[in-house]
């Protein structure tokens, strides 16, 4: 391939790639787009367990992927002790938006601290085969 040829192909990628409104595998993403639906009062997807897109921060969004537990009729991401950028977000505004599959929810997050209900998350979280 000549230079001229891949300097034009990673232009086109990097592009293709800022032209998407959610994450991209492994990158953030700004404002998700899709249907808005009603939140469900309980959650009952098929899976107990996959992927999903969160969005945070209403006013300048941000979006990424995550994985997900479904359990009690609640929906459960793990965040842990961390400082990433959703969960700063979070913990300023805990409203966000969930793209699972084609549409989109609003929330708001909550963080667990229960111990009990720890517990039972971190049981099923680290049953899943995605996850371990």
């Amino acid at each position: 391939m000549k230079p001229f040829s891949r300097v034009l192909a990673v232009v086109v990628s990097c592009l293709v790639l800022t032209a998407c409104d959610g994450p991209f595998i492994f990158m953030s993403g700004g404002k998700l787009s899709g249907p808005v639906v009603e939140t469900p009062a309980v959650w009952q997807l098929e899976e107990d367990y996959g992927f999903i897109q969160l969005e945070t921060r209403p006013d300048e969004p941000y979006s990424v992927n995550l994985a997900y537990v479904q359990m009690n009729g609640r929906f459960y991401v793990y965040a842990g002790d961390t400082r990433t950028e959703w969960v700063a977000h979070i913990e300023s505004n805990p409203m966000v938006r969930v793209r699972v599959e084609d549409n989109i929810y609003a929330a708001e997050a909550v963080r667990v601290e229960d111990d009990d209900e720890i517990v039972e998350f971190a049981g099923r979280w680290a049953s899943r085969s995605v996850f371990q």
